[in-house]
């Protein structure tokens, strides 16, 4: 069978290329740029370094496309448009949608790919003609969460040579093949900011407004720098601390109004920020949508969050809301809430919107 890995230079997708081509597989690496500075420099030739480097390790050939055009369009505006909008996006499940299983795969077809495969932590399973989106066996590791908006012919494309392969036997892999890029750390954040300052960066693309910070008293207490440099539950980077008349407990943001560009602030009041419920749109149901219109499940808010027991409500085809057993804080619109049963299996997931308190009134 002939496979399209997508290999980015780091060690889950080399490792993943790798076990591949032991199973007798013809396999061959693509790598992606998706990013490139507005003076037309790319950031990715290290990191195409270290692609070279394991492709020729491991014995398979190797390409490199440019999709910096597709992400801009498909992820980085709709990230720049959401920002505007003060809510926090997520561009890295648009990117996997949009970008590395939409042209990516189509690329993959065009060199005569059988199926793609990428170092993702998850797995697919396969039942009755139907495709379904699972926990990886490695829970730590796992980023299901990231692929939730993928459909069933994404699904049925794509392989995860690491969904039963913990990280600490990766990285053995990676030592025992003296693979460049076996140390190296995995990547965090979003891509193409990379160790760069995210204000710096953002200030490149929207203008700033400077206004003022009040606390929930309407007492001004700082000055913000530009309200989509921040998000609900934040504590750092406030530069308030030390505050004459405070309780010496830490600040943190609790709203954002976009209106009149103020950043409402409060000191040691958590409770301010816990939701009882919310909503979400864009719902994407992996294999297709309960015939249940009111189910029980487990979900996730952010990324890492350990599993949470809601009550779902579908609204219709794309909304539905969700009803926490327990309070959530920081419930944040513009991040995915995903949705699981007890075994892992990955429902789908949906945009946050809005949540609110027990008695309606809106925290985000």
């Amino acid at each position: 069978m002939r496979i399209v890995v997508g290999i980015s230079g780091g060690v889950d997708s080399s490792v993943a290329a790798y076990l591949l081509k032991e199973q007798g597989h013809d396999v061959i690496g693509l790598f992606m740029v998706n990013w490139q500075e507005k003076d037309g420099s790319c950031t990715a030739e290290e990191d195409y370094e270290d692609v070279k480097r394991v492709c020729n390790k491991i014995g398979i050939p190797y390409f490199s496309v440019n999709y910096s055009k597709e992400y801009y369009e498909r992820v980085f505006e709709y990230f720049l448009d959401q920002y505007k909008k003060g809510r926090t996006p997520n561009p890295d499940v648009l990117c996997n949608r949009e970008v590395k299983f939409g042209p990516f795969l189509e690329q993959a077809r065009k060199l005569g790919a059988d199926m793609i495969a990428t170092g993702h932590y998850a797995k697919k399973i396969e039942k009755d003609g139907l495709y379904y989106l699972a926990k990886a066996d490695d829970l730590n590791k796992d980023q299901s969460y990231f692929l939730n908006q993928l459909n069933q012919n994404q699904l049925a494309s794509v392989l995860f040579p690491l969904e039963n392969i913990d990280k600490p036997k990766v990285r053995q892999i990676a030592h025992k093949l003296n693979l460049v890029n076996a140390d190296k750390k995995d990547s965090t954040g979003i891509c193409f900011i990379g160790e760069r300052n995210f204000k710096n960066f953002l200030k490149d693309f929207l203008p700033a407004k400077q206004g003022k910070i009040l606390d929930l008293n309407g007492r001004e207490v700082g000055r913000h720098d530009g309200l989509m440099y921040y998000t609900l539950g934040q504590r750092r980077g406030l530069h308030i601390g030390g505050l004459k008349g405070g309780n010496g407990q830490r600040w943190f943001v609790v709203k954002k109004d976009l209106k009149n560009n103020i950043l409402y602030v409060s000191q040691g009041e958590d409770d301010l920020l816990f939701s009882d419920y919310l909503f979400a749109s864009g719902m994407n149901w992996i294999p297709s949508e309960p015939k249940q219109s009111e189910f029980e499940c487990f979900a996730k808010f952010r990324y890492r969050q350990p599993d949470q027991r809601v009550n779902v409500k579908i609204l219709d085809k794309t909304h539905i809301r969700v009803d926490f057993l327990t309070r959530q804080r920081a419930i944040t619109p513009g991040q995915y809430v995903v949705l699981y049963d007890e075994n892992g299996i990955c429902y789908g997931g949906g945009e946050i919107d809005s949540s609110y308190d027990r008695n309606g009134n809106q925290i985000s």
